[in-house]
């Protein structure tokens, strides 16, 4: 950041090429919306960036991770408030491209994980990842970070960005960051917003059902998965989507439950869907 307090923003991929690299460049990819849980990546990305570091925001509503019908069009944009949260945090580059900057509309190539993202989210949302992995590599081209910033809340898509790094051999550090959550438990997230009154209030039973699971004197998987469900369906209006015990690294079901086992949620109120999660020891 220069020393006006100024974050340099960057529209296209040219100006965001052509930037000149301080010694250590970190990355925190972004759909915009932010909140203090965004606030919380860009903490620790300025932290792992160093004193003659950089810290790049990435802000792009990315539309190959949105399923047709889904809230693509309507997802939340405050470009002035977004500017406002990176200028206070430190932000040094916030590249901000259109959609037909990222993507020409005679594409032909896309980045896709097989694997673990068949499961759980990939099953929800078909094609959700490939949109996911595809944009990731692009920033990671683009902007050519020396690490990157994620949260544990999408505890999947970290798992699954792991893995495209390893397996494309991307030089990068992928640093994950634990759940920042609002003082009853519910989760950050730019689709929080979504939840009227009543779901909003309702919502707090993810992480009571996560707590109760993690504390059980339970081992099988499902058994800790029936708590689980019998504690969210106390909220009336919860409708669950998926709640499955799975080893943290592969994402694969587990029959017992170790320590690197991960319970993850997925939730309905009423059209917004929640996801968490919460590892078991």
């Amino acid at each position: 950041m220069d020393k006006t307090g100024r974050v340099k923003i960057l529209t296209t991929i040219a100006d965001a090429q052509a930037q000149p690299r301080a010694k250590r460049r970190v990355l925190v990819p972004t759909m915009g919306a932010l909140h203090k849980a965004h606030g919380e990546l860009i903490r620790v990305a300025r932290e792992a960036a160093g004193k003659h570091g950089e810290v790049a925001v990435s802000i792009f509503v990315n539309p190959l991770q949105f399923e047709p019908g889904s809230d693509y069009k309507r997802y939340p944009r405050p470009e002035k408030a977004d500017e406002e949260l990176c200028r206070n945090a430190g932000v040094d580059l916030l590249f901000r491209p259109l959609r037909d900057e990222v993507y020409t509309t005679d594409r032909s190539t896309f980045v896709e994980e097989t694997s673990l993202s068949s499961t759980l989210e990939g099953k929800s949302r078909p094609g959700h990842f490939r949109g996911v992995c595809t944009v990731v590599a692009k920033l990671f081209n683009i902007l050519a970070p020396d690490a990157a910033v994620f949260g544990e809340k999408d505890f999947q898509q970290l798992t699954v960005i792991r893995r495209m790094v390893r397996d494309l051999n991307f030089n990068i550090e992928i640093i994950a960051v634990p759940t920042v959550r609002d003082e009853d438990g519910v989760a950050c997230s730019s689709r929080n917003q979504y939840l009227n009154p009543e779901e909003r209030k309702q919502a707090p039973v993810l992480y009571k059902a996560l707590l109760a699971a993690k504390n059980a004197d339970k081992k099988t998987a499902n058994d800790i998965v029936a708590l689980a469900q019998r504690v969210i369906n106390e909220a009336h209006l919860a409708r669950i989507d998926y709640a499955e015990v799975a080893d943290a690294d592969t994402l694969k079901p587990v029959e017992i439950a170790g320590p690197n086992s991960v319970l993850l949620l997925g939730v309905f109120f009423g059209n917004t869907r929640l996801i968490d999660n919460m590892r078991l020891a």
